[in-house]
């Protein structure tokens, strides 16, 4: 075997095996498998404002208690507030779903990323306000949607790269898993 093939070759299966090592952790850490029967990609009706560009990947879902149900209509609320759309809370919902399960979590100890609160886990050191002001959900929403709305084309990007650009976590891609859940928190409680 040539010394350039080799080398080609050597390469592939390093990218494989670091890619294999960093996505790990995701799956050994993840809360919920994805729903049954879930399909790799769906293709949403054209123009659809909730999921314009059909979902990512398999989905996943969680029932939700009483408190994470007032949370996802707290974000559904600081998003009118801000005037926004709906695609803009569906963004928001499935992010905080990653992020805390829509749970809005104080300091955790050891077992804390930081310094990350609240529901889409802000950092006060990163500048995202106060612990006070993060654990406030319309607070917390409303600076979210404060970052989205700097991110150019954000309505016209894939779920996941428009939350990636204002979180920049660790694991990009798994917000994606939250849109359909998100999308039918939206379209169920938007209007009441």
């Amino acid at each position: 075997m040539n010394t350039m093939l080799r080398k080609s070759v050597l390469g592939i299966a390093g990218l494989a095996f670091t890619g294999g090592i960093f996505a790990g952790p995701i799956a050994a850490h993840a809360d919920a498998g994805p729903v049954q029967g879930a399909k790799p990609a769906a293709v949403a009706v054209q123009g659809d404002k909730l999921i314009p560009h059909g979902v990512q990947g398999a989905q996943s879902k969680i029932d939700l208690n009483d408190e994470q149900t007032a949370n996802a209509k707290a974000i559904i609320a600081a998003t009118k507030k801000a005037g926004l759309p709906e695609r803009a809370a569906v963004i928001s919902i499935a992010t905080s779903l990653q992020e805390s399960k829509l749970e809005n979590l104080g300091h955790l100890g050891d077992k804390n990323d930081h310094d990350s609160l609240g529901l889409f886990q802000q950092r006060p050191s990163s500048g995202w306000g106060t612990p006070e002001q993060i654990t406030n959900p319309e607070y917390s929403t409303l600076a979210f949607l404060k970052g989205l709305k700097q991110v150019d084309g954000w309505q016209d990007m894939p779920l996941t790269e428009a939350a990636q650009t204002v979180q920049v976590s660790a694991y990009p891609d798994a917000y994606a898993q939250w849109e359909q859940q998100a999308a039918d928190i939206v379209a169920h409680n938007w209007n009441s």
